[in-house]
């Protein structure tokens, strides 16, 4: 299983205040649909708010990255600039 923690609070309204999750995935794109499936709506707040690192390596747009049972993946807010 691939550990999931989410360290923006802005998922909370989604999740009841659930911040780490076991999910059952070879890609980011399979965890993506996993929490959504648990908490609709997730999937999209993650595409369209928040980066993604995975084993500590950040990404913006990771979903075909391959994940393995030892990948921690932590979702962040996504950083803006101008």
């Amino acid at each position: 299983m691939v550990h999931v923690l989410a360290t923006c609070s802005t998922i909370r309204p989604f999740t009841g205040d659930v911040t780490a999750f076991e999910v059952e995935a070879k890609s980011l794109w399979q965890v993506i649909r996993a929490l959504d499936a648990r908490y609709p709506g997730l999937g999209e707040h993650i595409r369209r708010r928040m980066a993604v690192a995975v084993n500590g390596e950040i990404h913006q747009d990771a979903g075909d990255i391959p994940l393995t049972e030892a990948s921690e993946v932590v979702l962040i807010p996504r950083i803006g600039g101008g």
